[in-house]
């Protein structure tokens, strides 16, 4: 008996992770839910999906650069007010988008949901680790894990009922009542979470940097994709201002070793290195195409927005099979074994997009999702996870910031590029449905590529069962 009491969760704390849970559930909904509507935003601005994918690239690009201010926030300020604070700004940002007047007012207000957004996650878990500790986290992260796992599955569906029956605005507006609600518990039911530092320094300049790096490799490289080469003088000048901002940012971090938003001596570790460019390429090859199959659906196939976001389904079911696997497998056999069979698995559900056409059957369309599903969802965890082997304690919450940073760097990459190689594609040639076809089916197979590529640094990560052979052999 007393065992049950123990492992037991208090309702408090159960109360605690709910409505921290609660406050991450309209940010992860909301870019599976834009990403339905893109024909739909293309429609109401007249312009084209090279311009469009921005609404998308740069939310993901500012979640990834609020990551350190949510460490520095919550160390600075009581836990509770920043987290209402984010909540706030997410409003704001909701409502605005759902007012856009042109692209332009959207973009920038994207960004004001994305920042906000990308302050939410990580306060959600950091938060919870203060009022759970170590010894009762993990019976908790089934429950925050929930927005996660949902997301993709509900996110589309939810899109593509409120943009039929309503309007596009509305799946902004739909984040207002959550968020009022959400307020309202975190004001009622979250205790105080009192500052660790409030002494604490952010690398303002460190992450400015970052972020032109970010932004001018994106555009100069979405613009030589638009072009057909490196030769136009405004990509050229963008890749050249990205190198010139990736030598300042090296000499400023060899300078200040200690300060720096993103150290370079974590890259003395092997998995950190790994992980770094896995995190990277995954985020291209894995976000990109997240971003082409709604579009697919509708534009090639003729499919009505709802049909897109139901036939979606299947790929947010193997995200969830693959959840709860993925742990016990890294601590089995590794995070190299999980990662490459994962990405193997994923190249079975994307090759096959490089031929599908308005003709293959949605059963076939279904399974191959599935088991896309299923591989994309064994591949961040264990990148993620093994970062960290090898570092000091001090170097672990580092190395947890860069992570998340070059994830969304790529996940932002990948919209851009491949949405701007499927539009270059549509605007030099006929507007035809061989054509429409082709030019989705270039996107896909440059994310394939790209994941065939993310082997080379998968085979860097840890490999538990070799380690278990050779200690054996030792033995004998």
């Amino acid at each position: 008996m007393a065992t049950k009491e123990e492992e037991k969760i208090p309702r408090s704390l159960l109360t605690i992770a709910i409505v921290l849970v609660l406050g991450a559930i309209a940010p992860m909904l909301d870019g599976t839910m834009v990403n339905i509507a893109l024909n739909d935003f293309s429609k109401a601005f007249n312009t084209s999906l090279d311009s469009i994918q921005w609404i998308v690239t740069g939310y993901v690009l500012a979640t990834g650069i609020a990551v350190p201010f949510s460490g520095w926030l919550i160390q600075r300020f009581d836990g509770k007010k920043v987290y209402m604070a984010a909540q706030i700004v997410f409003l704001i940002g909701s409502i605005t988008s759902g007012l856009s007047w042109n692209l332009s007012s959207m973009i920038i207000f994207r960004l004001i949901q994305g920042f906000s957004a990308g302050l939410i996650i990580p306060l959600l878990t950091t938060l919870l680790i203060q009022a759970a500790g170590q010894e009762k986290l993990g019976r908790l992260m089934s429950i925050v894990g929930l927005p996660i796992v949902l997301g993709p599955i509900l996110g589309p569906v939810i899109g593509g009922v409120l943009v039929n029956y309503l309007s596009w605005h509305w799946i902004f507006f739909v984040n207002v009542p959550v968020v009022f609600i959400t307020l309202y518990f975190i004001f009622t039911k979250l205790p105080s979470f009192p500052p660790a530092n409030q002494q604490a320094k952010l690398d303002w300049f460190g992450i400015l940097i970052l972020g032109g790096i970010s932004v001018s490799f994106i555009y100069g490289i979405t613009e030589a994709a638009q072009m057909g080469g490196f030769t136009s003088t405004k990509t050229i000048t963008f890749i050249l201002v990205g190198a010139f901002l990736t030598f300042i940012y090296v000499i400023y971090a060899l300078k200040n070793e200690k300060t720096v938003i993103m150290p370079l001596n974590l890259f003395k570790f092997k998995s950190f290195s790994a992980s770094f460019c896995g995190l990277f390429l995954a985020g291209i090859a894995t976000n990109g195409p997240m971003l082409l199959l709604p579009l697919l659906f509708q534009n090639v196939r003729n499919d009505s927005i709802i049909l897109a976001a139901l036939s979606l389904i299947p790929q947010g079911l193997g995200m969830l099979i693959a959840r709860p696997l993925i742990g016990k497998l890294i601590d089995r056999i590794g995070a190299k074994i999980v990662v490459v069979i994962s990405i193997a698995i994923s190249l079975v559900g994307t090759i096959p997009f490089i031929w599908v056409d308005q003709s293959t059957s949605y059963w076939i369309l279904a399974i191959i999702l599935l088991i896309r599903g299923i591989g994309v969802g064994g591949v961040t965890i264990p990148l993620m996870s093994d970062a960290y082997t090898g570092l000091a304690k001090m170097q672990i919450p580092q190395a947890s910031i860069a992570t998340r940073i070059i994830q969304n760097i790529g996940g932002a990459f990948g919209s851009a590029v491949l949405a701007t190689i499927v539009a270059s594609q549509i605007n030099h040639a006929s507007p035809d449905v061989s054509h429409l076809t082709s030019a989705y089916q270039s996107g896909f197979l440059t994310a394939s590529i790209l994941m065939v590529v993310m082997i080379v640094p998968s085979l860097f990560l840890t490999n538990k069962l070799a380690s278990k052979v050779a200690s054996k052999r030792k033995g004998d």
